[in-house]
């Protein structure tokens, strides 16, 4: 079986754009989550959330932003690894809710090679994360270094 090469910086030209899978956001994730690294009553206690702000069970967007992070790097199938250098923008407008399913959408903005670190490229990205019902659940730009070919990953 031949195995399909995995992706460098030279596959992400500018204007690229690229949309993950679906996956799927559940309660016992959502409390689970939050009962380990973000333990507010709305991401973790069904009760208690229904008298919030949110009116029921929430996911952290702490979590989404993790979510969007696996699926970035699935998208994404860079083999050498992609390195975060700064996140601008970060913005969560609708909450994340159980039963949602979550999709990435990824747009290159700007692409360039790296003059401190040859063998690699710099990217500028959009992200945006959307739920089943088309609605933002989280919107950023970053700037991230990849290998590029030439770097031989």
């Amino acid at each position: 079986m031949i195995q399909a090469m995995s992706r460098a910086f030279e596959d992400f030209p500018i204007g690229t754009r690229l949309v993950s899978t679906g996956y799927p956001i559940t309660a016992d994730a959502i409390m689970d989550f939050g009962r380990k690294f973000d333990p507010q009553i709305f991401h973790h206690d069904p009760d208690a959330a229904e008298k919030t702000l949110f009116g029921g069970l929430a996911a952290s967007g702490w979590h989404t932003a993790a979510v969007s992070m696996r699926l970035f790097v699935d998208t994404m199938d860079v083999a050498g690894g992609i390195i975060g250098m700064g996140v601008d923008e970060l913005k969560w407008p609708n909450a994340v809710r159980p039963g949602d399913e979550l999709r990435l959408e990824i747009e290159i903005l700007q692409a360039r090679h790296s003059k401190s670190r040859p063998g690699y490229g710099i990217i500028r990205i959009r992200n945006v994360t959307k739920n089943q019902r088309d609605e933002v659940v989280q919107s950023f730009m970053a700037n991230t270094m990849l290998p590029a070919r030439e770097a031989g990953l």
